[in-house]
């Protein structure tokens, strides 16, 4: 019997094997995990769905893999394990995502194969068709449903020749009459444009690295949000030498209750308190209906610094807790992230997301915003300026001070949130900075 990788959550369809907790000869228990798998910026256990002894492992520490792969073979009674199919090759690691462009012209009737005519996938276990994820992204471009498509890849896999031969079989029956069948090419379906392949090796030596799992993750979900939301970023300069001050006060009372006070927990305050003013910036586009969905919570994604990368874990119902509670939830969060032990669940939900970078050393960026939220705040280094200080009476005269000012950046989604609402949002928030409430801080 074979057991294979589940639906890991919505729109979790593959990851990389991190660790193999089993090995050949190993007697399982139901539920018991058998390997860890990276997915989704987070590390997942995958539990056995039976008991008994594994026979056979198809997998390898770094292997691709995705929903329906089987990963280990075991025998329910122990003895030869049933005849299960070779594993599927992993799929090759490359930095940048294959595409296809199906043919231009159709094939004629007798070149187009028969193996996929009327095919019907029939899953024993409930999960489809086994398939990489960037064949089931082109499958979803071209609308092409993978249900109708016959894997010819050990274990009944689909790959990328599978599907030029489907594509080639409904373009057939095109040609002679037969129409198009479920699944077919969609003719609205965006039309794949390959990219120039270059032998960088020409010009000097090189080392090649696979991009991880988790690098190309963040990739493709920087470049959805890059290229889907129309983005405007706003720029403020926040005063926060009396905020400094403030924290001073606090710091020792926080370290004895096991927490570093920073400046991101201000921030934190700062953003609950303009997001209940300005609630379109905590909504979400529902893109094929155009509704906006307002939250009625607000749940604080925090860019944290790994060496894998930036992940944003969520810090739940903040407008709901004492700046004590933000500090000890976003510490324990951030430490699980660090740790990769992170569950997938902490990275999804957030309704607005803060990155800072001010502990870099950077001062100005712009942040992308994290799509399905409309916004993000980005937090730079704060830096002494001399300032000009407007006299309060009539006769008094101005003055240059040195304050310590912190560089705020607001991108959001221009389809929902007007120039004016962004300026508004901002100013609320630097406002709020500047004039920090000393009971948001003070411990109970």
């Amino acid at each position: 019997m074979d057991i294979r990788i589940p639906r890991l959550g919505e729109g979790a369809e593959s990851g990389s094997i991190v660790n193999i907790l089993v090995k050949e000869g190993d007697r399982v228990q139901k539920d018991q995990t058998i390997l860890e798998l990276e997915n989704e910026k987070a590390v997942a256990p995958i539990p056995s769905t039976h008991a008994g002894v594994v026979t056979k492992i198809y997998v390898k520490p770094g292997d691709k893999v995705s929903v329906g792969h089987a990963v280990i073979a075991i025998s329910e009674e122990g003895g030869a394990a049933s005849s299960a199919p070779a594993p599927a090759a992993p799929a090759p690691t490359v930095a940048a995502q294959p595409v296809y462009t199906p043919p231009a012209a159709p094939v004629t009737p007798a070149s187009a194969p028969a193996s996929n005519q009327d095919y019907t996938y029939v899953s024993k276990s409930g999960l489809p068709p086994a398939a990489s994820p960037t064949l089931r992204r082109i499958a979803q471009d071209l609308g092409i449903d993978l249900n109708h498509v016959r894997g010819t890849e050990a274990g009944g896999r689909i790959g990328m020749a599978d599907l030029k031969n489907y594509i080639q079989s409904l373009q057939s029956r095109a040609v002679s009459g037969g129409g198009q069948s479920a699944g077919s090419v969609s003719s609205s379906a965006p039309k794949a444009v390959s990219s120039e392949k270059i032998d960088f090796s020409k010009w000097g030596s090189i080392t090649r690295k696979p991009s991880s799992s988790l690098r190309q993750k963040i990739g493709q979900k920087m470049t959805e949000s890059w290229t889907t939301i129309p983005h405007v970023t706003q720029f403020e300069d926040a005063d926060i030498t009396a905020l400094m001050e403030l924290r001073k006060k606090f710091v020792a009372a926080y370290e004895k209750k096991g927490v570093k006070l920073t400046v991101t927990h201000f921030v934190m305050k700062a953003v609950v308190a303009a997001l209940k003013k300005y609630p379109i910036v905590n909504s979400s586009l529902e893109e094929d209906t155009q509704d906006i969905i307002f939250k009625n919570y607000i749940h604080l994604g925090v860019a944290v610094d790994t060496e894998q990368g930036l992940i944003v874990p969520v810090v739940r119902d903040a407008d709901k807790k004492s700046m004590l509670e933000i500090a000890k939830d976003l510490e324990t969060l951030a430490e699980k992230t660090r740790a990769r032990k992170i569950a997938i669940d902490d990275l999804k939900g957030g309704s607005f997301t803060i990155s800072n970078l001010g502990s870099l050393g950077v001062p100005h960026f712009t942040p992308i915003v994290n799509k399905p939220e409309v916004a993000i705040l980005g937090v730079g280094r704060g830096a002494w300026k001399p300032v000009v200080i407007k006299s309060k009476t009539k006769t008094g005269k101005d003055k240059i001070e040195p304050r310590l000012l912190m560089p705020l950046a607001l991108s959001y989604d221009h389809r929902v949130i007007d120039g004016a609402d962004g300026a508004r949002f901002i100013r609320e928030i630097v406002q709020n900075l500047e004039n920090f409430k000393l009971e948001d801080v003070k411990l109970s």
